[in-house]
C-alpha cells in the first residue's frame, strides 16, 4: 500500500480504545494525506451521521514491514468510545469522501 500525502486525510477506523483520563483512540492505517496534533477532522459514522472533531494526539501502534504498513491510533477530543465504530472513516474537514463497498 502506497499512502498518498497529496490527497485528503482518510482513515477507515479498525478498532476503537477508551484511554482512562485521556480520551478515544481510534486505530487504523492512514490511507491517504497528513495527520497533525490540532488538525480539525471529521467522523463519517457507518450509520451515515458526521461529526466534527479535533485530533489531541497520534501515536504509532505497530509497525509490519514498512511505514506504509503502519498501525497508527488517534486520540479524539469529546469523542466518547460508544460514538466511534469500526468500519467508521475519519477524514479531512474540507474532503469529499465516498465510501469504499
Amino acid at each position: 500500500m502506497i499512502v498518498s500525502a497529496d490527497l485528503p486525510f482518510r482513515m477507515t477506523v479498525l478498532e476503537v480504545f477508551g484511554i482512562i483520563g485521556r480520551g478515544t483512540v481510534a486505530a487504523g492505517r492512514i490511507e491517504s494525506g497528513t495527520l497533525r496534533v490540532g488538525d480539525e477532522i471529521e467522523i463519517l459514522h457507518i450509520s451515515g451521521g458526521r461529526q466534527r472533531t479535533v485530533v489531541t494526539g497520534v501515536e504509532l501502534i505497530s509497525q509490519v514491514l514498512a511505514p506504509t504498513e503502519a498501525t497508527v491510533g488517534v486520540l479524539l477530543k469529546d469523542v466518547s468510545r460508544s460514538d466511534l465504530k469500526r468500519g467508521d472513516v475519519l477524514t479531512g474537514v474540507s474532503a469529499e469522501v465516498t465510501r469504499r463497498t
